[in-house]
C-alpha cells in the first residue's frame, strides 16, 4: 500500500481533553442527580455529541433532556478552552511535518465549535483539507462513518489513508473504514485487547510519529 492520506483524530491525540471531557461531564451528572458509573468515560469516548449527551440522560439518570445536556456540556467545556486549550506536547510539530507530505483529514468526536477552537488555538487550521465532526454524521465512533467521509471529502480511499487515535472506539471506527491504524493511548485510558489489535502500530507517545513511521506503514 501507498500511503495517500493522514486523518487525524483530535481529542486525545492533538488536544489532552479526554481528562477535562471527563471532569465536566462527571461533575454535570452529579449536579443534575446523575449517577456515574466505573466504565462510563471509556463507553462515553467517542461518541457523537446526541449519543453521549442521550446516555447521560437516558443511562445515567440525568435530570434534563439530551438538548440541554448536550448545550450545557459544550458551553462548559467551550468555556474551559476559552480560558485554555490543553495541546499535547509535541502534536503541532507532528501535524506540520507530516503535511508536508501528505493530504491530511481530522474526524473528531467534538462539536464543531470545539474543534474550531481548538485548531485556532494551536494554528492547525489551514493544515487539515477536511475537518468533520461526528455530531455531522449518522452515528458516531466506533462506526466508520466519520473516518469514510473525511477521506471522501478529501476524495481519497479509505485504503489507502493511515488513521491516527488515541481511543478503544477510535481505532476500531477508523479499521472499520479499512484504514492502517496508529494507535497512541492515553495512559489514564489503555486501549482494550480488541482495539489494541486492530492498530497497526501503537506508539508510546505522538511526537514518535514521523513520516518515516507513515512510510513504514505504507
Amino acid at each position: 500500500m501507498t500511503v495517500d492520506g493522514v486523518v487525524f483524530d483530535l481529542d486525545g491525540v492533538i488536544v489532552d481533553s479526554e481528562p477535562v471531557w471527563e471532569e465536566v461531564r462527571r461533575a454535570y451528572v452529579a449536579e443534575h442527580g446523575g449517577e456515574w458509573q466505573d466504565d462510563t468515560q471509556r463507553r462515553l469516548m467517542g461518541m457523537s455529541t446526541g449519543e453521549w449527551a442521550r446516555y447521560l440522560s437516558d443511562e445515567l439518570g440525568v435530570r434534563r433532556t439530551a438538548d440541554q445536556v448536550a448545550a450545557e456540556v459544550v458551553e462548559e467545556m467551550a468555556r474551559r478552552y476559552a480560558a485554555r486549550v490543553p495541546v499535547i506536547d509535541g502534536a503541532v510539530d507532528v501535524v506540520r511535518r507530516l503535511a508536508a507530505r501528505w493530504p491530511l483529514g481530522l474526524a473528531s468526536s467534538s462539536p464543531t465549535r470545539l474543534i474550531a477552537a481548538a485548531l485556532a488555538a494551536t494554528d492547525l487550521t489551514d493544515a487539515f483539507r477536511s475537518t468533520l465532526s461526528t455530531e455531522e454524521t449518522e452515528r458516531g465512533k466506533p462506526a466508520p462513518d466519520v473516518y469514510l467521509s473525511v477521506a471522501r471529502r478529501i476524495g481519497l480511499d479509505p485504503t489507502r489513508c493511515v488513521a491516527v487515535e488515541d481511543s478503544s472506539n477510535g481505532v476500531r471506527s477508523a479499521a472499520a473504514a479499512g484504514m492502517a491504524v496508529v494507535a497512541v493511548p492515553h495512559g489514564a485510558y489503555p486501549l482494550d485487547s480488541d482495539a489494541r489489535q486492530l492498530a497497526v502500530t501503537v506508539l508510546g507517545s505522538i511526537d514518535e510519529l514521523t513520516p518515516e513511521v507513515v512510510d513504514r506503514l505504507g
